[in-house]
C-alpha cells in the first residue's frame, strides 16, 4: 500500500462513537487518528474499541481548528453532506491524506471546512453514524487503491485474479554538461 491515511472528528460527543471510529480506524490500517475540540473524554472510548487502538496508532487532541497541524502534503478531506462535496463513489483519495468527520448531531464548522482541501460526501439520503461514516470512507479508500481484483459480473463466477505487477525497463539518468 502506497501512502498513508488519518482519521479524526471534530467536537465529537459519544466515547462509544469515538471508540468505534479508533477501532475502524486501526482495523484499515490508519498512521494516527486525531480530534479536534473532542466534547467527551477520549480516554473513556476502552467499552467501543477492543483492539485498543491507542496502544497501536498515535491519537493527537487539538483544542480548536487553528490548532490543527498536519504533515507536510497531507490533504485535509471533510466528510460532510453538503451540494458541493464530492460522491465518495467518485473521489480520487490523495496519497496521503487526513479524514474529518462531524459531530454526531451537526456538521463540520465552518472553520474546517474552509480548512479542507476536499470535501466528499457519501451518497445516501441523510446523515449516518459517525462511526460508520468513517468506516464506510476507509473501506472505499481500501478498494480506490487497485490491491483486488474486479469484480465478476456474474455473482456464481470467480473473481479473475489480480494481474502482476510488470516491472518497467531500467532508467539511466545523467546529468547534462
Amino acid at each position: 500500500m502506497r501512502g498513508y491515511f488519518a482519521i479524526g472528528a471534530e467536537g465529537i460527543s459519544k466515547p462509544m462513537n469515538l471508540g468505534s471510529l479508533m477501532r475502524s480506524a486501526h482495523a484499515f490500517g490508519a498512521s494516527f487518528f486525531f480530534t479536534i475540540e473532542a466534547a467527551c473524554d477520549v480516554w473513556e472510548v476502552k467499552q467501543a474499541d477492543t483492539s485498543d487502538a491507542g496502544k497501536h496508532l498515535p491519537l493527537y487532541t487539538y483544542a480548536s481548528v487553528a490548532e490543527l497541524a498536519l504533515p507536510r502534503g497531507c490533504a485535509l478531506v471533510g466528510v460532510e453532506l453538503t451540494e458541493d462535496a464530492v460522491e465518495l463513489p467518485a473521489f480520487y483519495h490523495p496519497q496521503a491524506a487526513a479524514y474529518v468527520l462531524g459531530r454526531e448531531r451537526g456538521s463540520l464548522s465552518p472553520a474546517l471546512q474552509a480548512r479542507c482541501d476536499h470535501l466528499v460526501k457519501i451518497p445516501t439520503k441523510f446523515c449516518v453514524n459517525v462511526g460508520t461514516a468513517g468506516a464506510i470512507v476507509m473501506y472505499d479508500r481500501l478498494i480506490s487503491q487497485g490491491r483486488f481484483p474486479r469484480r465478476a459480473l456474474n455473482p456464481r463466477a470467480a473473481p479473475q485474479p489480480l494481474a502482476g505487477h510488470v516491472q518497467g525497463a531500467q532508467k539511466v539518468r545523467r546529468k547534462k554538461a
